[in-house]
């Protein structure tokens, strides 16, 4: 599929979108829709005042130079590590030390209350740490029984 726009970056590291029409904007950022739920879906593109220049249904759908522009942009400024296990938790009161394992690697993080525990879907939940982190765990259901058995404790 082609799309109705092309994007390179500028001298200065900007995101340049250049309409059918031959609109120049400079300073684009792309923002989605749905982040945690359809990532690659729903994806809008705005200028520097937050007016939308074009919408992309889906991000695959793409050529692959624009593709990759748009997903170094989100990668440069996304940053939500996915816990793909939890490893221990020095206690079920809060506040309490987390040792897990992440897309990004392992770390450690302190739960400042259980509140910072939230539910986005029926298995999706969202882990705020005391630094304002964010931690993914994208399906419950999908970690290892101790994993489980832990987040089942906090909610």
């Amino acid at each position: 599929m082609t799309a109705d726009f092309q994007l390179h970056h500028n001298a200065f590291g900007q995101l340049v979108f250049t309409g059918a029409d031959g609109t120049v904007q400079a300073n684009v950022t792309p923002a989605r829709a749905f982040p945690i739920t359809a990532n690659r879906e729903g994806i809008s593109l705005l200028d520097h005042d937050g007016h939308e220049l074009a919408w992309i249904a889906r991000l695959d759908d793409l050529p692959d130079e624009t593709r990759r522009l748009v997903d170094e942009e989100f990668a440069g400024r996304e940053f939500m590590p996915e816990i793909q296990r939890i490893r221990a938790v020095s206690g079920y009161d809060t506040p309490c030390t987390w040792r897990v394992a992440t897309d990004r690697g392992d770390t450690t993080f302190v739960l400042n209350v259980e509140e910072d525990i939230r539910r986005l879907t029926a298995t999706t939940l969202l882990i705020v740490d005391n630094r304002g982190i964010q931690f993914l765990i994208r399906n419950t259901q999908g970690l290892d029984a101790t994993s489980r058995k832990i987040i089942d404790r906090f909610l």
